[in-house]
């Protein structure tokens, strides 16, 4: 009777969503609210996907800011609050900071795990649990997936399923080491030296951790340690992770060092890490107690690449288009995590934040529209704008839409102007998809970062095939609706008007 009780049997679905952490609930929430019929799956008995387990030490490192200097209620608010899924109605918000403590402002897991079955309980997002997908095939009216139940069919199938698989580079002696996923807790490494391979942010999260316990710490990669604060980036190491890098720069005891390593051995009941420096040349054979994997994860991508999705990042993750379908398989969609495939620009070499919440919340909504609009002959409405109201929103967004403020230069908002429809607010696209594709004219506006660490916002302006870019000037409280930004910008509307 429990059986004939759960949602989603097996059968024909427009759309099949895989996943329940943030990424699947959130997607779903963003079709249901756009009345697309959908199916979601998932393997795990309850929603959070990877929060149920990670981090490692508990404290994540995306902010929810308690007290930000504008009110909870607003859409601003998410520019300050990187863990929160979106909702539309008031009631059926599952704000992170209401789940926290007030100890830290980076939520602890079971924390973000909490708000996150909030959210799906006060949204009514409804998934088929404890049904595992196994198989996949491709015909020309889409796709069949297998799961421990049975077989779904679909039109477009949404793979939101993490980045949660250990992967090791292929370093003779590492398959021998536990990963960061198997690591155990920090007081069981006491008064032991510690090797630890890798210096992102599972890396030195085990490192911080460590320093209380550990009689010495060293990390190790090929490349020096990416540092947010210095990159301007989340996807580096991050500023609350940097206690064991300054205990190596102060000659603490601990080093993290710039070295690949060439083979890992068992040595009477420890190891010996034989690594070859690479900023600073020299062979070095380490004698420690203890390595751990800190190498990081893979999708699982299950038979997909029997399909033939590509992928890249050392085969890690799946190849997409910017608005997240597989570059080689046309239909299938990524959501959550898995959404990082598609690039973007990476103006200055500065990645998206689609790898978090914080981004690919948004990541979602656009998806969603695109899925309804493109498959399901959904139309959703573009305000129209009057022409003298153009200058001071789009300054308006550049200084509080949390969109572009945790997506820069990776979405934004675009105003078309179009002859015979209007001047239209056309929501929120991807970068990337706005420079190459055709169109009436149209305006982007982006929020970026320099190698100088200056935010302001860009305007991308198209006419026809062509894209010209323009940066408005930073301002050092952030705040882009002055004089000068009116100025500049009212002199780009102007020419499409």
């Amino acid at each position: 009777m429990a059986e004939l009780n759960k949602p989603f049997p097996p059968g024909d679905y427009p759309v099949v969503v895989v996943g329940s952490g943030p990424g699947a609930i959130q997607i779903s929430y963003c079709l249901s609210r756009l009345g697309i019929e959908h199916a979601v799956i998932s393997a795990d008995d309850r929603p959070g996907g990877m929060f149920q387990r990670f981090p490692k030490l508990e404290r994540l490192i995306s902010w929810s800011k308690p007290h930000a200097p504008v009110e909870r209620e607003t859409s601003a608010y998410l520019r300050y609050d990187w863990n929160s899924l979106l909702a539309e109605k008031p009631e059926h918000q599952a704000v992170a900071a209401d789940f926290m403590d007030g100890s830290s402002y980076f939520p602890a897991r079971a924390e973000m795990e909490a708000s996150i079955a909030a959210f799906a309980e006060r949204a009514g997002v409804t998934v088929r649990y404890e049904c595992t997908w196994e198989a996949t095939t491709a015909s020309g009216e889409g796709f069949t997936l297998t799961t421990s139940d049975g077989e779904y069919r679909c039109r477009i199938p949404v793979f939101a399923i993490g980045m949660a698989q250990p992967w090791r580079p292929p370093v003779p002696g590492l398959e021998d080491v536990p990963h960061y996923a198997d690591s155990k807790r920090p007081h069981e490494y006491e008064d032991k030296r510690v090797f630890i391979v890798g210096k992102r942010n599972s890396g030195f999260e085990l490192a911080d951790g460590l320093l209380p316990w550990a009689r010495q710490i060293i990390l190790a990669s090929p490349s020096p340690p990416v540092i947010s604060v210095v990159n301007r980036t989340v996807a580096a190491a991050r500023a609350r992770y940097m206690q064991p890098y300054e205990d190596h720069i102060l000659g603490g005891g601990n080093f993290v060092m710039d070295a690949a390593i060439e083979r890992i051995a068992r040595s009477n009941g420890a190891y010996r890490v034989a690594v070859r420096g690479t900023t600073v040349p020299g062979d070095y054979t380490l004698e420690v107690d203890e390595v751990i994997a800190a190498t990081g994860f893979r999708v699982p991508l299950g038979d997909l690449r029997e399909l033939g999705v590509a992928t890249f990042m050392q085969d890690r993750v799946p190849a997409l288009t910017p608005y997240w379908e597989s570059v080689t398989v046309p239909g299938m969609y990524f959501a959550g995590t898995v959404s990082q495939g598609a690039a973007g620009l990476q103006k200055y070499g500065i990645p998206s934040t689609s790898a978090a919440v914080l981004g690919f919340r948004y990541n979602a909504l656009v998806l969603a529209r695109h899925l309804a609009e493109k498959y399901f002959g959904v139309t959703v409405e573009r305000r129209v704008l009057v022409p003298h109201d153009v200058v001071a929103f789009l300054l308006g967004e550049a200084t509080r839409a949390a969109e572009l403020w945790n997506q820069q230069a990776y979405l934004a908002r675009v105003v078309s102007f179009d002859p015979e429809a209007g001047i239209r607010d056309e929501g929120i696209v991807p970068l990337a998809h706005f420079v190459d594709a055709d169109g009436p004219p149209a305006i982007a506006m982006t929020i970026e970062a320099n190698p100088h660490a200056d935010i302001y916002p860009t305007v991308y302006v198209r006419v026809g095939s062509r894209v010209e870019e323009h940066q408005l000037p930073t301002a050092p409280l952030h705040d882009f609706e002055m004089a000068e930004h009116r100025k500049q910008l009212d002199s780009l509307v102007t020419q499409l008007l």
